[in-house]
């Protein structure tokens, strides 16, 4: 059964690649996926810091796993982080892939960011989350076909 995903990313920066990953499930048998839409975080980025972390908290409903697209800046977004946090919490199965080789708009890719799991620690044990969590390259782990393999063991390993 294809599983049911959330991702995040720092939207400013990384939409045109994420798109590209994204758009993998737009073939037949393909489960929906979870994510931002800037109509949405337009909205409610008005009404302020609580209803963006209540509205990710909604997102996060029925996911059995988050997606941490890596670009250049995601590891300083407040809100990534937040949402990786709350997937860590509610025991969602956590994966990153760096994106900044794919290409955006222009044709051009962006450096390397830092990797936000090793900038956060598990509140309990104090570890880091890159010792809980893998990170992936998408070009070269070969994204395109071993992302639903990357998926499902992340959701077996959170017991989903």
């Amino acid at each position: 059964m294809p599983r049911r995903v959330f991702f995040s990313f720092h939207y400013q920066n990384d939409i045109f690649r994420v798109n590209q990953i994204r758009r993998l499930w737009e073939f037949p048998g393909k489960e929906p996926v979870g994510f931002w839409d800037d109509s949405l975080w337009e909205k409610v980025k008005i009404s302020g810091d609580a209803a963006i972390k209540r509205t990710i908290d909604e997102a996060l409903v029925g996911t059995s796993v988050t997606i941490v697209l890596i670009g250049s800046q995601t590891a300083y977004r407040r809100y990534v982080k937040y949402e990786i946090e709350q997937s860590h919490r509610l025991g969602k199965g956590l994966l990153g892939i760096h994106i900044y080789n794919l290409d955006d708009q222009f044709g051009k890719t962006s450096q390397p960011g830092p990797n936000p799991f090793e900038l956060i620690q598990d509140p309990v044990t104090g570890r880091r989350l890159s010792e809980l969590y893998p990170t992936y390259y998408w070009y070269g782990n070969d994204g395109r076909d071993n992302i639903s393999n990357w998926i499902e063991v992340a959701a077996r390993k959170a017991g989903r």
